[in-house]
């Protein structure tokens, strides 16, 4: 069974508990349906729309917020590290990082409101995407492999309770 350790950082107004334990929990469904037998660490920071624009401008040359940012360290395809595994693992934590992900929790709440449904299910839905990319998901590669990830947010997304219809809490 899979395993997922995920550090917490950011800006201290934009640290949130249940937004964190929501990440946890929908981090860990994501690697559980993609990788059942990893064992990783992610980091999460936690911003707001103005940090996350310095750093999308920084890294990505797009000096404007988003809602989350994904820095994967493995070079995956699908789910799929074509590399030995084990030369990955961090030899401090026995665990493979994945990489990093920001979140800019104002631009969550945001679009929670303005697509009508929980900040929750904004949340999870984000952190579900953000997970993808680290296993190397790419909605922007080919048709087919949106669609391959849109459908494994989606399954996700129903495992964990929270519908595109309902925006019912977990």
């Amino acid at each position: 069974m899979s395993s997922l350790k995920i550090r917490f950082s950011g800006d201290k107004e934009c640290r949130d508990k249940e937004a964190e334990e929501l990440m946890k929990k929908s981090s860990r469904a994501a690697l559980k349906k993609v990788a059942p037998d990893w064992h990783c660490s992610v980091d999460i920071t936690l911003t707001n729309d103005e940090g996350i624009c310095q750093i999308n401008g920084e890294y990505r040359d797009k000096p404007v917020p988003t809602d989350i940012l994904s820095f994967p360290l493995l070079d995956m395809v699908n789910g799929e590290y074509e590399g030995d595994l084990e030369m990955e693992v961090d030899p401090d934590t026995g665990l493979v990082p994945l990489g990093d992900m920001i979140l800019s929790v104002e631009r969550a709440r945001a679009q929670a409101e303005e697509y009508g449904h929980s900040f929750d299910r904004e949340c999870a839905y984000l952190t579900v995407h953000s997970m993808l990319h680290l296993l190397g998901y790419d909605h922007e590669r080919e048709e087919e492999d949106r669609r391959l990830m849109r459908n494994l947010e989606e399954e996700i997304m129903q495992e964990l309770g929270l519908l595109r219809e309902t925006g019912e809490n977990i």
